[in-house]
């Protein structure tokens, strides 16, 4: 490895230690017992879970439609919406992704939404806490929900997961109560566009005491948005002025 790619990575690595001190005051094993690289199994950096050189390959998502977080190919204003959003506006005010859904992000979701890698999860929550920090904080953070069949089946909500730890570390309220999953779904990984809207028409209904003006909904991943849109939707019947969203990748 060259000396200029060893530097750009220390430099990564400091960047994110200086900004997520959350993990490294509070993982004295992490500390004391530095662990493996979660992609390559080369010793990772402090309480960070990557090496240097896989940390450097982290696909951050560069400029982005601030709509749906869709990667800019030309050279629009950063408020501009892209064309497809112009034409038909989302119900998500702002989306926010810290990743593009590509090497490294992509077997390390599968492995935590799937196979039950919780380490895998710690990692991508530190990712989205990386790129959360600079945001306007909301009223509250809302995990989008698995149906209570499917949580049962999985054993736990990535979401939530997910969302926990940027409550803690962003100092912003978690409000899980605020949004449930009433309708059992296929999964979307299955569908096409169209039939991903239909298969979550009416899947969710948000209720609560003191619903706050803005709400921001925490996901692993954003495909077609059909599952953001209609979490969205429910919030905004309910009373939320506006919605955003925070996940941890966005498939181009």
């Amino acid at each position: 490895m060259s000396t200029a790619v060893n530097q750009t990575a220390a430099e990564k690595v400091d960047g994110l230690r200086r900004r997520i001190g959350f993990w490294l005051r509070n993982d004295a094993a992490a500390l004391l017992w530095p662990g493996r690289c979660l992609v390559c199994q080369e010793e990772a950096c402090e309480a960070i879970g990557l090496c240097p050189q896989c940390l450097a390959g982290v696909p951050w998502l560069g400029p982005a439609c601030p709509s749906c977080a869709m990667p800019r190919t030309g050279t629009q204003a950063a408020d501009t919406p892209c064309s497809a959003c112009r034409a038909d506006p989302p119900p998500l005010q702002r989306v926010h992704a810290a990743c593009i859904y590509s090497a490294p992000v992509d077997c390390l979701l599968p492995r935590f939404k799937f196979h039950r890698d919780l380490a895998a999860g710690r990692l991508l929550a530190q990712l989205m806490a990386e790129r959360c920090a600079p945001l306007e904080r909301p009223g509250a953070l809302v995990p989008v929900p698995l149906h209570r069949a499917r949580l049962r089946q999985r054993g736990y909500d990535q979401a939530l997961e997910l969302a926990r730890p940027l409550a803690k570390v962003l100092g912003s309220p978690l409000r899980p109560e605020l949004l449930r999953r009433v309708r059992a779904t296929a999964a979307q990984s299955e569908l096409g566009k169209a039939e991903r809207a239909r298969n979550l028409r009416d899947a969710f209904l948000a209720a609560g005491a003191d619903l706050p003006r803005h709400v921001v909904l925490v996901d692993d991943v954003m495909t077609t948005g059909a599952t953001l849109h209609a979490a969205a939707r429910a919030l905004h019947l309910a009373g939320v002025e506006r919605v955003d969203a925070w996940v941890c990748a966005r498939a181009p």
